[in-house]
């Protein structure tokens, strides 16, 4: 990591479909190998199939994301020798990526057949604040919560 500079944000530009710049990051995060196209043809057949429901996949989507999204997490911090896990604020950008990561990775280890219906079954899952990605904020959010005392290590 650079010293000197930080790194330039690089625009993103919104997805064909749905106009949204959060789309196009997601699809980014699940791209393999350079492979777009297979990544928009699932994240767009998750959402058809979300479709059925009463509210639109792009709400459902933004849901599960806002449902996601850790507000707190724990940062290794070395002071005298010892390494305390110190609590710390979460950044919007930094939640919002983690929370992309999240819900891609735990719909990686669902068991269904197709990586559409993993994505579609763990979106609306985390919408409804259920599933192996809302837990993993929860974890998170209890490992801040334990090492509470250590906060005034926090600079």
């Amino acid at each position: 990591m650079s010293r000197r500079h930080s790194a330039n944000k690089r625009d993103i530009f919104p997805d064909a479909k749905f106009s949204e710049t959060i789309v196009t990051k997601f699809i980014n995060n699940l791209m393999k190998a350079g492979k777009k196209a297979t990544a928009e043809r699932i994240v767009y057949g998750a959402f058809e199939k979300i479709k059925g429901g009463s509210i639109s996949p792009i709400d459902v989507f933004n849901e599960a994301l806002n449902n996601v999204r850790p507000s707190i997490e724990v940062r290794s911090r070395r002071v005298g020798g010892a390494t305390y896990q110190v609590p710390t604020e979460v950044s919007g950008r930094r939640a919002e990526a983690l929370a992309i990561r999240w819900i891609i990775s735990s719909a990686r280890a669902r068991s269904e057949k197709t990586m559409v219906d993993r994505l579609a079954k763990e979106l609306e899952a985390a919408s409804g604040n259920k599933g192996n990605a809302v837990k993993k904020r929860e974890d998170s959010h209890k490992m801040a919560e334990a090492n509470r005392a250590f906060a005034h290590y926090r600079w």
